[in-house]
């Protein structure tokens, strides 16, 4: 490949390479025709420059106005492209808050994720959703807020259960006054903003004097509050490093993989800690792959006011200047070297370690479980990833096709599918429903259409002989013949361990302890509850269709309207004219048409 240097600017930026057919890596420079002109020099620093070196057959730039802007640009292509020979963080998620909205004269407490679009207090970010559910759930034990939705909320006319087993205070039905309900909130807000010796004494001073009162009854709320204040204080870990708003970023690196263990620490509480296995070349170094986790990890994050790291990157004080202008606030970077924060660095390493350990084991017995399945079945071709294949309907309601993946390291999300059945015959038709899936995922596939999948080693079905034909001549007929089937077949009473597999015309047993039939039961349950997920989801949406829709002029906006006043559609049935006149948003000429459209 030949290029003129002289053409790319002498300006910061972002330069994507391409090959024949996509691109395989892109990066940023201060200056631009420097850091290209770099890759095409007669000594390389790496295998992997060398590699893209000769791989490259195009070359284009991109020119921004500061470096800032170049590392934001070139982690948003990253994330967009996902190049070959960038290191990829593949774990990106969301992270779950809790939320105490403000706007609300009974506010609730909830889990909440995704954009922050509500007014209110959000507290986070939690590692997973289990610790966020379980802080609710003692937060409710000591300040009894509310976690019910508006709905329910607003058509109560008794307290629920929370109420008998005292976490909630009964706002619904008034059991407790406007302003000691706002207090509470106050309270709660204090307590996960770190704030809770304040919180603990006035709970003591409220029990002391409840039993000079000689009210004992609330003597001992009060104290099962105090001691639920204490149990979440004790288990949510305040840190010796005096941690108020950090995150803790250490990496681990073993046989070309690597594990980045990220702990959350909110509030001096530690908020937990999750697991990233980004992808990258085997030979790159940790300091590298950190620089690269940090810029994509916070593309799409709140960022603390500090990041404590494992060991030094290049490019530390760009990444601070970077997540500062985003944040509106200052950033520090910095490297543990000793006392308490070493310690935290050191116990995060060790948990990188031990999570690193666990996936390479994963890895490798996985990969001796894919050989024991190509020597089962006499399959000519080596396994690295397995699709499996399902169907759900009731009575031919609702029916979805669904696929999920497997490979080295276990399931793969990110190529699950879900296929609604458009050919109205192929509904109730079991075979018709297969062939419909296959040719629709396999035609896009050979067709190359966009965000198509690559093709997979084996296919994996769930049904007998009959699918097992079926999927033949849906492959067979788009010329992909090479990739095999084996259908997984339940016994006659329907047991788990007397399956039958169908392959090429034979039929294989295997015992009941065998450690591979053990594997493609699982991934066959996986494919199973993931079709009956999305039959259940598609089924829940036909419910929520109410006969509001069916009204001219009612929009989402009168249906909530509607729905929030009276409960239920069928409450908006019996209502009479002037109640539903009564609604915020509904005029007199709307209502009469609602109420004609019931009564006619």
């Amino acid at each position: 490949m030949s290029i003129n240097l002289k053409k790319v600017p002498n300006t910061p930026g972002v330069y994507k390479f391409f090959n024949k057919k996509e691109i395989i890596y892109i990066g940023k420079a201060k200056d631009l025709r420097k850091r290209v002109s770099s890759y095409f020099g007669k000594s390389f620093k790496d295998r992997k420059t060398s590699q893209i070196k000769f791989l490259t057959d195009k070359i284009e730039t991109f020119s921004t106005k500061n470096e800032v802007e170049a590392l934001l640009l070139e982690q948003t292509l990253i994330k967009e492209n996902k190049p070959k020979f960038n290191i990829l963080l593949r774990d990106d998620k969301s992270f779950p808050f809790i939320f105490i909205g403000n706007k609300d004269q009974w506010p609730q407490i909830k889990r909440h994720r995704g954009k922050k679009t509500k007014e209110g207090f959000y507290f986070g970010p939690f590692a997973s959703a289990g610790s966020a559910n379980w802080t609710i759930k003692m937060i409710q034990k000591i300040f009894h807020l509310r976690v019910c939705d508006d709905t329910v909320f607003k058509n109560r006319e008794r307290p629920c259960i929370l109420y008998q087993i005292k976490r909630c205070s009964a706002p619904c039905v008034d059991y407790i006054k406007k302003e000691d309900y706002q207090q509470t909130v106050k309270d709660a807000i204090e307590f996960v903003s770190g704030k809770s010796r304040r919180i603990q004494k006035n709970l003591s001073d409220q029990m002391e004097k409840a039993s000079e009162d000689l009210d004992f009854e609330k003597a001992v709320i009060l104290r099962d509050r105090i001691k639920s204040l204490n149990i979440i204080q004790s288990s949510q870990r305040i840190n010796e490093a005096n941690l108020v708003e950090a995150d803790v970023i250490a990496g681990y690196k073993e046989s070309g993989k690597t594990c980045i263990q990220v702990f959350f620490y909110r509030s001096k509480q530690n908020w937990g800690n999750q697991s990233f296995f980004p992808k990258h070349d085997p030979d790159e170094k940790l300091s590298n792959i950190l620089n690269s986790f940090i810029s994509q990890f916070y593309e799409n994050k709140s960022v603390p006011s500090s990041i404590i790291l494992s060991e030094e990157i290049k490019e530390k004080t760009l990444i601070e200047k970077t997540l500062s202008q985003k944040e509106n606030k200052q950033i520090i970077i910095s490297v543990a070297k000793k006392g308490a924060k070493l310690k935290v660095i050191n116990q995060a390493i060790k948990n990188a370690k031990d999570s690193l350990n666990r996936k390479l084991y994963e890895s490798q017995n996985n990969r001796e479980l894919f050989d024991s399945v190509a020597n089962k079945f006499n399959l000519e071709t080596n396994i690295n990833l397995i699709e499996v294949y399902d169907n759900s309907h009731i009575q031919g309601t609702n029916s979805v096709g669904a696929l999920i993946a497997y490979g080295d390291e276990g399931f793969i999300k990110k190529r699950y599918r879900k296929f609604n059945i458009k050919i109205k015959k192929n509904e109730q038709d079991d075979y018709g429903m297969m062939k419909e899936v296959l040719s629709r995922r396999f035609k896009r596939a050979v067709q190359e259409k966009d965000n198509y999948l690559t093709f997979p080693d084996l296919v994996l079905i769930d049904g007998g002989k009959g699918q097992y034909s079926v999927a033949r001549e849906s492959l067979n007929e788009l010329g992909l013949h090479d990739i095999p089937i084996i259908a997984i077949a339940k016994g006659k009473l329907r047991n788990s361990g007397n399956e039958t597999f169908f392959h090429n015309g034979k039929e294989y047993k295997f015992e009941k302890n065998d450690p591979t039939l053990f594997f493609l039961q699982r991934i066959r349950d996986e494919s199973h509850r993931f079709a009956i997920s999305a039959h259940r989801a598609k089924r829940k949406k036909g419910l929520s269709k109410s006969l509001l829709d069916q009204i001219d002029g009612i929009g989402m906006i009168r249906k909530r309207a509607l729905l929030n006043h009276f409960g239920s559609a069928r409450a908006v049935e019996s209502a009479s004219l002037d109640e539903i006149k009564s609604v915020d948003g509904v005029e007199e000429k709307v209502a009469k048409k609602i109420y004609n459209f019931f009564h006619e």
